[in-house]
């Protein structure tokens, strides 16, 4: 069975075998309707299945539906980590800081769930409690270095960014860039590692890099079409996160409004897609939020039905 460069990225970044096995089932199932059905109607559903179904429903934007499939996963495997933080990402996908930060307030530097680790990083990032998220990863890379990743380490070198410390992000982001560097000669065909080194050189300003690293990403890309829309577009939500950082307004917002007006599983959020609740309250977008056209993202649109 193979797994799409979106689906390994992301088990690479949850750590967890738990959902590896859901990963698999939308890798190999899709899934279809009829086990969609199946699993949100409880008829003797694996948690497995339920959190593959709820993923989906949360690609679809359907976060009520997604909720109630991770509690009744969490009715079978009680307080597990990984499934509280999806539910948080629910939440977080809707707006509703309050519920998210209830479900994660035991997250810390100690965390080995790299979901949860993970998800409160994000929710740290939409309360715009910067300092708190410099705290918790420098103490989580004290305790135990290799436990941040360059993912992790891009979201201090934003948080550093965030509270005024270009030169802390700098170091930072220079760290990020030296460890990328070295993963994307060892696994030359994982496009997400090189947007995160465009990514990298876009916070340490270097924008010819961020460039060169960005086409390159978009090459990495299957050139016969086996890569799938879900991928791409998981791949462009991080390049629009590049283009905004670099300036490229226009061309971020163009590439936000495409996302929005479609399912997916997002690198930043996922497994939610971008939403315009997580547009208003991410401070990564900030730069985008004097253009009316952004504005226009940001307002709530009607969801779809529960089925």
């Amino acid at each position: 069975m193979k797994t799409t460069w979106r689906l390994k990225s992301r088990i690479t970044h949850l750590k967890s075998p738990f959902l590896l096995a859901a990963c698999l089932i939308l890798a190999a199932l899709g899934p279809p309707a009829t086990e969609l059905a199946r699993a949100s109607q409880g008829r003797g559903s694996p948690p497995e299945l339920l959190v593959g179904a709820a993923a989906t429903y949360a690609m679809l934007r359907q976060f009520p539906v997604a909720i109630k499939l991770y509690d009744r996963a969490l009715d079978v495997i009680p307080n597990d980590p990984e499934l509280i933080a999806l539910k948080a990402a629910m939440y977080q996908a809707e707006g509703n800081l309050q519920e998210a930060a209830k479900l994660l307030i035991d997250v810390n530097e100690r965390t080995t769930s790299g979901t949860a680790f993970g998800a409160k990083l994000c929710q740290l990032r939409l309360e715009r409690n910067h300092a708190e998220a410099i705290r918790l990863l420098q103490a989580r890379g004290a305790q135990v270095p290799s436990a941040c990743d360059a993912f992790e380490m891009l979201h201090l070198a934003f948080a550093q960014r965030f509270v005024g410390d270009a030169a802390g992000a700098k170091v930072t982001a220079e760290q990020v860039r030296n460890t990328l560097e070295s993963l994307c000669k060892e696994q030359p065909d994982i496009p997400n590692l090189e947007v995160e080194l465009a990514l990298a050189d876009a916070v340490l300003g270097e924008r010819d890099s961020a460039l060169r690293e960005r086409e390159r990403a978009i090459m990495t890309l299957d050139p016969i079409g086996k890569t799938s829309d879900s991928d791409r577009l998981a791949l462009e939500e991080l390049l629009a996160l590049i283009q905004t950082v670099l300036g490229e307004n226009s061309r971020a917002i163009s590439t936000l409004t495409q996302l929005l007006e479609t399912p997916y599983g997002s690198l930043i959020y996922g497994p939610a897609p971008v939403t315009p609740a997580l547009l208003r309250l991410d401070p990564i977008w900030d730069p985008l939020r004097a253009d009316p056209a952004f504005q226009r993202l940001c307002e709530e649109k009607q969801p779809p039905a529960a089925p």
